[in-house]
């Protein structure tokens, strides 16, 4: 598993005109290459009267679904700049398409390069872009005596408590960081002179989204 990756939370629809012609980049998170085809596919019908429809998409976390189609640009000048883009900013399973209204102005080699380029960047401005770490759900089963001290250690490792369930003991699940785990579990030790049984639930990710911490299995 990555430790942590960029991806989108939310797509968005960037549009930037250079000499007439309209180029609108849609934006979406996709997990699967059928998603990123169907996805292209959606954008074609919406845009059916455009006269192209290019796109770029990157999937997986060793990137294994990587492609990307001038759709009738000369060749190199929408697709690559476009997966270009998305490679330079390390944004994992996205995929992007650039409609374009034809202006009547020929662009240019140089020009169209630039043009789909910008247009995936302004797409991109218009989405959520969020960065996901890898971490642990952290059981801590303790008495009620200790939960102060867990609400504590939680609280000034700034670690989000993902439930507490009172019974006859107290159960906190602990969302830790990856490569925090250890450490946390040596300062939970510590503080409480070993009588808090601890138990590594399960691996996931985590993302800061605008100010909240979300969960995410993968």
């Amino acid at each position: 598993m990555l430790e942590k990756y960029k991806t989108i939370y939310a797509g968005g629809e960037g549009e930037i005109t250079e000499k007439k012609s309209r180029f609108i980049a849609t934006v979406r998170l996709v997990e699967k290459e059928e998603d990123a085809l169907a996805f292209i596919e959606e954008m074609k019908k919406k845009y059916w009267d455009a006269r192209h429809n290019c796109y770029a998409y990157s999937i997986g976390e060793h990137r294994e679904f990587t492609r990307c189609s001038d759709d009738g640009e000369p060749s190199g000048t929408a697709g690559r700049p476009m997966l270009d883009v998305i490679l330079g900013e390390d944004i994992y399973n996205v995929a992007v398409v650039v409609t374009r209204y034809f202006g009547g102005v020929l662009l240019g080699t140089g020009g169209l390069v630039r043009a789909y380029s910008g247009a995936v960047q302004a797409g991109l401005g218009e989405s959520t872009v969020i960065e996901k770490h890898h971490g642990i759900s952290l059981a801590l089963t303790a008495d009620y005596t200790a939960i102060g001290k867990l609400q504590y250690i939680a609280a000034e490792n700034q670690l989000p408590v993902l439930d507490t369930e009172y019974t006859d003991k107290v159960i906190m699940h602990l969302l830790v960081p990856n490569d925090q785990v250890g450490r946390i579990q040596k300062v939970i030790t510590e503080a409480t002179s070993g009588r808090i049984k601890m138990e590594k639930e399960k691996e996931l990710y985590f993302a800061d989204v605008e100010g909240e911490i979300k969960v995410f299995d993968h």
